[in-house]
């Protein structure tokens, strides 16, 4: 399952991640979607092997209150759904 993320994140740009988050109603600033784009092409790996130790409130900073609301929300939802596919 590894290798299928990996290959998609390879591939990642950021008007995947800016298009995704409209989708899931965010308007991210571009200070927020390039954060958010380093962000996932650095620590994807290190947040799916251990999502239980992951800390989104470390990162509420980097984001206006709406955007990180959703964007929290999101993150325990697909955690929700996904998480047990890659312990």
């Amino acid at each position: 399952m590894f290798n299928i993320v990996s290959m998609y994140i390879n591939k990642l740009t950021k008007d995947d991640v800016n298009n995704f988050a409209l989708k899931k109603g965010a308007n991210l600033s571009n200070e927020e979607l390039d954060f958010t784009y380093l962000f996932i092409k650095k620590n994807w790996k290190d947040v799916l092997k251990n999502p239980s130790i992951f800390d989104i409130d470390r990162y509420k900073g980097h984001y206006s209150n709406e955007n990180f609301l959703k964007i929290k929300q999101v993150f325990n939802e697909y955690l929700q759904k996904f998480g047990s596919n890659f312990k």
